[in-house]
This record gives C-alpha cells, sequence and structure tokens, in this order.
C-alpha cells in the first residue's frame, strides 16, 4: 500500500476564515487601483466657448492672479517712459516683412498643434497631442489661466495699442478690429509665454535657461513691439520676473540655440 503524499504544514502566519480572506481580496484589488488619469481629449474637457478653439482652464475666474493689484501703473502720457515705448514702436516697423516679422506671425498664434511648436526646440522634445497628450493638454488648458489674468489691469487702464493710436495696421489681419479695442497693458500673449515657460522650466530643469530665454524671445516680440499692440514694460509683473531669474539661478547654463529664436532680435 502506497503512503499518502505529505502535505506541507500552513505557515502559522499565515490568516485563514473566511473574513482574513476577504481582507486580503480587498487588499489586492485595493493596490490594483490608480490615481484617475487626466483628460488627454480636447472633446471630453470642452472648449472655454464653443467653436474658440481654446479649451477649458483649470482655475475658476475669482481664482486669477489679480494683475491690477501685482502691476505696476503703465506709462503716463508725456513721460519719458512713454516716449520711449512710441519710438521703439517706430523703430520696428522697420521690420515688417523681415524673417524676425515672420517668427512673430507664428508665435502669436496660440491654438495647437501650431502653438505647440514655440517651445519644443527649447524644450528638445516635440509637443503635439501624438507625441505628449498630457503635457500638449496642460499647455492648452492653462493658456486662459494665464491670458486671463491680465483682464484685471487691462480692463482698468484701457491703454490704446500703438498701432490703433497711429492710426497703422497690424497683423494678423482678422484680428485687428478686436485688438482696436483691446488693452494693450498688461500683454496677454506675454503672460502666456511667460507661464508656458515657467511651467515648462519646472518640467525640465535641464534646459530651463533655454525655456526662459525663448519666453523672453515672445515676451519682447509683443512688447516692443513688432506688431504693435503691446508696451515695453513688461507685461508678466515683478512674481513672473523673480520666478524667471530664480529658476535661471538654480540651471545650468545651457543657452538656447540660435535656431530656437530666428533672427536676432
Amino acid at each position: 500500500m502506497s503512503q499518502r503524499p505529505e502535505v506541507p504544514a500552513r505557515p502559522s502566519h499565515l490568516p485563514v476564515g473566511p473574513l482574513a480572506t476577504a481582507a486580503l481580496a480587498a487588499a489586492l484589488l485595493a493596490g490594483c487601483q490608480t490615481v484617475p488619469v487626466p483628460p488627454t481629449s480636447p472633446e471630453r474637457v470642452g472648449e472655454f466657448r464653443p467653436g474658440s478653439g481654446y479649451l477649458k482652464c483649470f482655475l475658476e475666474r475669482q481664482q486669477l492672479s489679480d494683475s491690477l493689484a501685482l502691476l505696476p501703473l503703465p506709462a503716463a502720457e508725456g513721460s519719458a517712459e512713454r516716449a520711449a515705448d512710441l519710438a521703439i514702436h517706430r523703430a520696428t516697423r522697420a521690420l515688417r516683412d523681415s524673417p524676425r516679422w515672420a517668427l512673430a506671425v507664428t508665435d502669436n498664434n496660440l491654438k495647437f498643434p501650431k502653438a505647440g511648436e514655440t517651445f519644443a526646440c527649447a524644450l528638445g522634445l516635440p509637443i503635439s497631442a501624438e507625441a505628449a497628450p498630457h503635457l500638449t493638454m496642460l499647455l492648452r488648458r492653462s493658456l486662459l489661466d494665464a491670458g486671463l489674468a491680465a483682464y484685471g489691469a487691462k480692463d482698468h487702464y484701457k491703454r490704446q495699442r500703438p498701432f490703433a493710436a497711429r492710426q497703422e495696421t497690424t497683423c494678423p489681419p482678422q484680428e485687428e478690429a478686436m485688438l482696436r479695442n483691446d488693452g494693450s497693458y498688461p500683454s496677454g500673449h506675454s503672460a502666456v509665454g511667460w507661464a508656458w515657460a515657467l511651467v515648462l522650466a519646472e518640467l525640465a530643469p535641464d534646459r530651463a535657461v533655454a525655456l526662459l530665454q525663448r519666453g523672453s524671445d515672445c515676451s519682447w516680440k509683443r512688447q516692443l513691439p513688432v506688431h504693435g499692440v503691446g508696451r515695453r514694460r513688461r507685461a508678466s509683473g515683478g512674481d513672473l520676473q523673480s520666478g524667471r531669474d530664480g529658476q535661471a539661478q538654480r540651471v545650468g547654463p545651457r543657452r538656447l540655440p540660435a535656431r530656437c529664436v530666428g533672427p536676432h532680435r
């Protein structure tokens, strides 16, 4: 008669009974759960205004930065700073139809997928829904968080844009009518450019200097202004300026390749 095979003894530390079994199963299931993944589909996020092409932002209007409280007064009429603004505006008219002007026209486009190209070179990676869906969605949704924050000061000061004050044209032509009635200070485009630069610099600190230089370049083209739509005084405010300088001091001297900027300003 063959012997019955020996059954290994159950280790004493293993739980037994139905309650223990249920607890173990619950623990295993909990370990399989993950944090909800943020949506990367524009259809799921929804547009800020139907047909606008801009997606809903992260913040409620009352949560936005108070640009009126944060920013200095715009240049006063008759002041030396105001005269410098207008002198720069006149000087930059010579850039019309130049490569530098063409690059500024490209940077003016904040709609994706084209807008993803603005910082792709400085980042060293493509910024698109296909290559980086979560990063692309982060930039798309933070766009209006930054841009709308400018309107506290814009709507208060109602500073006329230089091209409108001088009865000139600007570009893109399809935006000219809207820009004539939209305040020049602070620049919403510059605020967006700086916000994106700061976000990307935090995500890629080894490329922070190049990214912040690109943000500065976007701001310069809007404010100096190549298109006569902004003003020389910084739109980003002291808080963003401090953030930029502090970030630049923490990283190495990786500069922005010339191919990422185009013709020298």
